[in-house]
């Protein structure tokens, strides 16, 4: 029988090793799980023109705000209509401009655009978006947009009446097509001598083992979990050793 308890704790041991093996196989750096407080991508939105569409722009009567537009557009320029007479609106169309402000974007960097029709323009191939603010939720403008649409969809129609399209002509992209004007502040240039990792999913075991993970490599009390989601963690105050230091942080 001593054989066999020998094998059994020998069996054990193995198991434990396994065991530990196991779950040093699963972890995870910190960045993989978890974000920087602040360093993420903005929405921006414009409303636009496009000019230059080959009679397949809005229709005057059911489309007034492109004639508005228009208007306010030729008098900026100092082309002022006569009142009761309207620009014919079959070669332009009004537009939403959409983008995504990546974080740390600088002033100078383009981004790329998407152009869709926000009046009952048939289709805007060919057309040139003419200058617009993009702008983020606080109403701030953030880049401006101006360019030639590439646009996918493409249709074709019979004498019988017969129609086949492939994707919609109503929509299009502008690569690189706008550029970014303004800065979003973030927490990483403000000063502050401390910085949040905001995990991806939340759960509090996983806040608290970040934080004793930080505290283990940086020393005991750099990190505390806040809640389920956020670690705040001792940073310098000066950026440029603050970059430094949240290079070595989401790697641990």
């Amino acid at each position: 029988r001593l054989p066999s308890k020998r094998l059994f704790a020998g069996l054990v041991v193995l198991l434990l090793s396994l065991i530990a093996l196991s779950e040093e196989s699963y972890a995870e750096r910190i960045k993989d799980i978890a974000m920087v407080e602040g360093a993420r991508s903005n929405q921006l939105v414009g409303f636009g023109l496009v000019v230059g569409l080959d009679g397949t722009g809005d229709q005057v009567t059911q489309t007034p705000f492109t004639i508005q537009a228009a208007r306010s557009m030729l008098q900026q320029f100092g082309v002022n209509l006569p009142p009761g007479v309207n620009p014919q609106t079959k070669n332009m169309a009004s537009v939403i401009v959409t983008a995504e402000l990546p974080a740390f974007g600088k002033p100078g960097q383009k981004l790329d655009v998407t152009v869709s029709s926000l009046g009952n323009a048939g289709s805007l191939r060919g057309g040139e978006l003419l200058l617009t603010q993009l702008k983020g939720g606080n109403g701030q403008v953030y880049a401006v947009a101006q360019g030639s649409l590439v646009v996918s969809g493409f249709g074709a129609e019979g004498n019988d009446g017969s129609r086949i399209q492939v994707n919609t002509k109503a929509a299009g992209r502008i690569p690189n097509g706008a550029i970014i004007e303004r800065e979003v502040a973030t927490s990483i240039s403000d000063g502050s001598n401390t910085v949040r990792f905001l995990l991806h999913e939340a759960d509090f075991s996983t806040a608290r083992n970040v934080a004793f993970a930080v505290n283990s490599m940086m020393g005991p009390g750099t990190a505390k979990a806040l809640d389920g989601v956020s670690v705040e963690v001792i940073a310098p105050s000066d950026p440029s050793e603050k970059v430094a230091y949240l290079a070595e942080l989401e790697n641990i």
